[in-house]
């Protein structure tokens, strides 16, 4: 392995299989599919040419606080559906961020999922727990051997080791 392997890029850790919503879906919809699907957040796509653009996020949290809002307080309000409750322009991540940037992107803002985009295209997702398993894995083929190169052992201190004698 080369000393200098950068980091993988998300294209090489992301899922690719998304499932997505759409923006028309009711809330009792996309409530339905979150729970069934066992998912905490969908993207919301919007077909376009040559594929689904990303347009917005929703998430447990979106759907529970629309839900909470309307049994609640009981206000009449219009029929809510993906659009009126997603959170439009979400944070999303080229194909080739590297795995660091996209860690400390989850880390210091608190994301647990971000997508992955190129020029709007939705490509795929990656977790937090996608980038624990990526900087694991990089850590255990690159980091350890680089710990190793940086803090090599001194063979004299090694030998020395074998003659010290404790005084009583």
């Amino acid at each position: 392995m080369s000393e200098h392997e950068p980091p993988p890029e998300v294209s090489q850790f992301m899922h690719r299989q998304v499932k997505s919503v759409t923006p028309d879906m009711q809330l009792d919809e996309v409530v339905q599919f979150l729970l069934s699907n066992q998912l905490s957040n969908a993207p919301v796509v919007q077909a376009g040419d040559g594929g689904n653009y990303l347009i917005g996020f929703v998430s447990e949290r979106d759907c529970l606080a629309a839900l909470t809002q309307e049994e609640f307080y009981g206000s009449p309000a219009p029929t809510q559906t993906v659009r009126t409750i997603m959170r439009s322009s979400p944070v999303s991540v080229p194909p080739d961020t590297d795995l660091f940037a996209v860690a400390s992107l989850l880390i210091h803002h608190g994301y647990r999922h971000v997508p992955v985009t190129d020029e709007g295209k939705l490509l795929g997702m990656v977790s937090r727990r996608d980038v624990l398993h990526a900087v694991a894995d990089y850590g255990k083929r690159y980091g350890q051997a680089l710990l190793r190169e940086r803090f090599r052992p001194d063979p004299r201190q090694i030998i020395n080791l074998r003659f010290l004698v404790k005084g009583k």
